[in-house]
């Protein structure tokens, strides 16, 4: 399955969340949603009267963003410029970065594929398989 950003959910019927439950949703360890926090990724909660945290429907989607576009190579950082400073980053914004990620992706294939090659011709010139002797490791006198 192919991650994609996606968009926010209607939140006319929003049931708050604890910690615990937001962390579930999301398949993620409380302490990630505090190391986000800390980051910015996501706002200070409200609490309540106990000192609970009390999370949102906005919330979950968040996290569940972040997550999304981390597996599509995203840091962190630029996840916090995609979300924007209101967390509502522009289509351009996500555009732009989301070109210069695949162009990113685009030059570590080319070097993969280069480093195969050269892998390749490197098993091609130490010889059979169980050979003791190999080419590239012969030492030549000068």
């Amino acid at each position: 399955m192919t991650p994609y950003l996606g968009t926010a959910p209607n939140l006319l019927s929003v049931e708050t969340l604890t910690i615990g439950q937001l962390a579930g949703e999301a398949g993620v360890n409380i302490e990630t949603i505090r190391y986000y926090e800390r980051r910015g990724l996501l706002r200070e909660p409200p609490r309540t009267e106990a000192g609970y945290r009390q999370y949102s429907a906005t919330d979950l989607w968040r996290l569940q963003f972040v997550a999304r576009a981390k597996e599509l190579g995203f840091t962190l950082a630029e996840i916090t410029t995609l979300l924007g400073p209101d967390g509502g980053g522009s289509a351009d914004d996500v555009v732009l970065m989301a070109r210069n990620k695949r162009s990113e992706l685009e030059h570590r294939q080319k070097a993969l594929a280069d480093t195969r090659s050269r892998l390749e011709r490197l098993i091609g010139v130490c010889g059979d398989p169980g050979s003791e002797d190999c080419v590239a490791l012969r030492v030549t006198s000068q």
